[in-house]
């Protein structure tokens, strides 16, 4: 392994955030689509399973009783009731992605990320924003197959998330797609070489020390330790 890899060997959390109709969830699927080293965050649910969602892929899909559990044994990072189903994240979603060295992609709500923040402080944390006020009403006020009430709840329901922006460790505007990608792209490699992340840097220089010691002794005749 080049030193550049060993240093790069530590994983943690992105969590992505965004009122409805923002694109994250769009921008998460291509990331994982054009990175070997991110994984997917799958969530556990007290929702029946549509035809065609699988488990373990979709969702992990437990009974109220499994759920409740789950929460009563810690084995959620975080976990929300919306619209009288349970939903919440496996903390062995985390414990997987880290033993492959993975980046684990939260795709989740304002309070499923303040949760998941405090859990997990090593994470890292993305709110996604709309181009425009204008065009969120669009996306979301398009969708034709919801009544005008459950258009006009999705719409404060977004306000509310978009309040939220200053909380989150960086700010995306989602103007383009390829653009937003980059950017959380950036986000990753720069925080992939924060000191605090670099488990390894210790010993690289200290060997890198050592070798130019060895060579200024050299230059100056001394012999070599």
């Amino acid at each position: 392994m080049s030193d550049a890899a060993s240093l790069r060997n530590s994983a943690f959390p992105l969590i992505f955030a965004a009122p409805s109709g923002a694109g994250k969830t769009s921008i998460a699927q291509a990331l994982r689509e054009r990175r070997e080293d991110v994984v997917f965050s799958v969530s556990a649910t007290t929702r029946p399973a549509r035809a065609y969602e699988q488990e373990g892929v979709h969702y992990f899909f437990r009974t109220e009783e499994e759920f409740r559990r789950m929460i009563a044994e810690g084995q959620l990072l975080e976990w929300a009731e919306v619209h009288g189903n349970l939903y919440g994240t496996p903390r062995w979603n985390l414990e997987a992605a880290s033993a492959s060295r993975k980046h684990l992609i939260l795709d989740i709500d304002v309070q499923g990320s303040r949760l998941v923040r405090l859990a997990v402080p090593d994470a890292v944390s993305v709110f996604v924003l709309p181009p425009s006020g204008a065009e969120l009403t669009r996306r979301l006020v398009g969708r034709a197959s919801e009544a005008l009430e459950a258009r006009t709840r999705r719409l404060q329901a977004a306000r509310h998330e978009i309040a939220a922006a200053a909380e989150f460790d960086y700010v995306i505007v989602n103007d383009d797609l390829e653009t937003s990608v980059g950017a959380v792209e950036a986000i990753l490699n720069a925080e992939s070489t924060r000191t605090k992340r670099l488990a390894a840097l210790p010993e690289l220089v200290d060997r890198l020390c050592d070798e130019v010691d060895q060579y200024l002794a050299v230059e100056q005749g001394k012999p070599a330790q």
